[in-house]
């Protein structure tokens, strides 16, 4: 068992402290937000990710996981230090490591001169950080304490975080020493038994591969939405050919889903630190900048499709279905919503939504936004329905009520949801992506 301190006690945060509890090691969780921390203690999570309420509580009451605001006993107490916090886009797309440093410069004035310590850069950082992050800590450190660095970038899907957690592909670990190394290893030795793949490497390395994980997720993406415009050209199906290049074994089927593109808290955030990170070492990104492009025009395009389908916007009515950026999350951090519901009111439509999860998140944005709490309710007297995300309660609409319910019959299926003959079928003036 090892006691680790996590620092940052957000979506990233949160979850490694609560697995790494469940694997039975010592976790304290640490963030100067109060109002967090009190919500945590009481066991409630502040945000929807599936089974994560469930894991903090059983563990709460383990007395693996606890929360608090203050750093000084648990760096002192801690075999490993890890820090999750926030590293936002710059103005220029770089990664801002404000608060990674700033914490790493608190963990140094706290270590005890005794003992040996692994401080962890679990936020997603650009090569050199770790070594930045090392001179800071050295810095501010008293004279005799023992501590390495190291990199173990996370790969969690929200919506599916724990299982990434429990059953990942990989586990990547950036080490100087093999002191660190081993340490490490022993975090992650619940896996050995799933013969988990554990990579161990240089820190550069371990930087740098979860940018070009998440660059050539949003490559593969984009590729497929320019697929998907052609196929409206010449009149192929994006479905069966993203299905049939799927079945290449070389090529895989994830991430070959044509609609609004990507978005969410890493790809696009992640995309634009690559090509600074890029820029900065005299190289480019062309394909990844190729890809940002592409992904901007995807909101602007599902537009289009609903002038076309529909004329001018103005005075109508368009409900959309679904807030989030993707299902299984009330996460609205760069989601297509944000961007398509000011373009609608820039048209003179009215808006209207409805999101299993993402209402209030859209609510502290959008104030004035009109919500409802179900489908019907969203689409009752609306010119326009759009399906924005792809829940699973939208993928099984009763189609002939959602249609009596409406003013006009204008649906723009953004995720390609419902096949597009039963729609015309059923009276709708239906439009999707790429087929």
């Amino acid at each position: 068992m090892a006691r680790i301190c996590i620092v940052g006690s957000g979506y990233v945060g949160l979850v490694t402290g609560a697995c790494f509890a469940d694997f039975g090691h010592e976790v304290a969780c640490v963030d100067i937000n109060a109002q967090r921390i009190a919500t945590l203690q009481r066991g409630d999570v502040p945000f929807y990710e599936p089974g994560l309420d469930v894991l903090v509580r059983r563990n709460q009451a383990a007395r693996r996981l606890r929360f608090t605001t203050t750093l000084e006993e648990d760096v002192a107490g801690a075999d490993v230090i890890m820090i999750a916090v926030q590293t936002p886009s710059g103005e220029q797309g770089e990664a801002d490591l404000s608060h990674v440093l700033s914490v790493g410069r608190q963990v140094g004035t706290l270590l005890p001169p005794d003992g040996y310590r692994v401080i962890v850069t679990k936020s997603t950082v650009p090569v050199g950080t770790s070594r930045t992050l090392e001179q800071a800590v050295r810095a501010a450190a008293p004279p005799g304490a023992e501590f390495d660095v190291a990199s173990n970038p996370e790969f969690l899907r929200e919506g599916s975080a724990i299982e990434d957690f429990m059953r990942p592909d990989r586990v990547v670990i950036g080490v100087q020493t093999e002191r660190a190394g081993d340490l490490m290893r022993e975090l992650y030795r619940p896996l050995f038994l799933l013969e988990t793949p554990i990579v161990v490497t240089s820190i550069q390395s371990a930087e740098l591969v979860k940018y070009a994980s998440n660059a050539f997720l949003a490559v593969k993406i984009s590729f497929i939405n320019e697929i998907a415009n052609l196929c409206e050209r010449v009149g192929a199906d994006v479905g069966v050919v993203a299905r049939t290049m799927g079945l290449d074994r070389r090529i895989g089927s994830k991430f070959l889903h044509a609609g609004l593109g990507f978005g969410g808290s890493c790809l696009p955030k992640d995309t634009r630190a690559i090509t600074y990170m890029a820029q900065e070492h005299g190289e480019q990104m062309g394909l990844v900048e190729a890809a940002i492009r592409v992904n901007e025009q995807r909101v602007v395009r599902a537009v289009q499709k609903l002038e076309e389908l529909g004329g001018d916007l103005k005075g109508r009515t368009v409900a959309l279905l679904g807030l989030a950026f993707k299902p299984n999350t009330d996460d609205l951090r760069e989601a297509p919503s944000l961007r398509l519901i000011p373009m609608l009111r820039e048209r003179g439509a009215r808006v209207r939504a409805c999101d299993p999860e993402a209402t209030q998140s859209a609510l502290r944005i959008f104030p004035d936004l009109e919500t409802c709490d179900d489908v019907y309710e969203c689409a009752r007297a609306a010119d326009a329905c759009m399906l924005v995300t792809e829940w699973n309660p939208y993928r099984e609409i009763d189609l002939a009520r959602l249609k009596a319910v409406m003013r006009g019959n204008v649906f723009v299926d953004c995720r390609n949801v419902y096949p597009p003959h039963r729609m015309r079928a059923l009276g709708f003036h239906y439009e999707s992506f790429g087929r």
